[in-house]
């Protein structure tokens, strides 16, 4: 059986734990933290979550596990059998992850933990984000889903990038980043019913509380 290895807190290990759900592939968890020890970097290069445990080796970095998964299993696939929609649909990914995800994660110190971050990190992060945002009002469908009519693995990252960049932009900056993009928020809310995505949300609240401490005491 596939092993999930990273902690409920992480939205890149949420990502992958949500494909695997979507898809209906058994699998277990195993909560760990990122770390440079010898043990966790011979299964992670980079000593980052998630990993996924399989019967031929570990398999680390997101991007790399979501395209196994769909290899690993035909069912309800989570991208586009046309081969130009798989690649609009990858591409959406990459725009995500690069102009929003990685921005936003600029300012989580001082988004989610108190932690004052020089001037020049938070206008870089404030400019790359509006212009994240922007792309994606461009290049996404919304119809309803980020890529067109079906759920697909831009939706992974769309639901939980989105919802973190709108932290850093409302804690930073006092911004709302959606405030003119109503198909995003409608999009959130119709993944916010989903019950996988639920499930993941009270997995995600019941261990917040541990995380803080642990990213408090410098241990993560």
């Amino acid at each position: 059986m596939l092993r999930l290895h990273g902690f409920a807190v992480s939205n890149y290990y949420n990502m992958v734990k949500l494909a695997l759900l979507e898809k209906g592939i058994p699998f277990e968890t195993v909560t760990v933290h990122g770390s440079q020890t010898p043990e966790f970097l011979a299964i992670s290069p980079r000593g980052k979550v998630p990993v996924l445990q399989t019967e031929h080796g570990y398999i680390n970095e997101t991007s790399a596990i979501l395209e196994f998964l769909e290899s690993y299993s035909s069912d309800s696939p989570l991208l586009p059998a046309d081969p130009a929609a798989r690649a609009q649909t990858r591409a959406l990914m990459r725009e995500i992850e690069l102009y929003i995800e990685l921005p936003a994660r600029a300012c989580y110190p001082q988004a989610f933990f108190g932690f004052a971050l020089d001037e020049a990190i938070t206008r870089k992060a404030r400019d790359e984000l509006l212009a994240g945002v922007a792309t994606l009002k461009r290049h996404g469908k919304f119809a309803p889903y980020v890529a067109g009519d079906q759920f697909s693995l831009a939706d992974l990252y769309f639901l939980y990038s989105l919802d973190l960049a709108c932290g850093v932009g409302q804690n930073v900056f006092g911004l709302d980043l959606l405030e003119d993009f109503a198909q995003a928020r409608e999009l959130l809310d119709l993944l916010g019913r989903n019950p996988n995505v639920q499930r993941i949300a009270a997995d995600r609240e019941a261990e917040m509380a541990d995380f803080i401490a642990l990213r408090s005491a410098g241990r993560t």
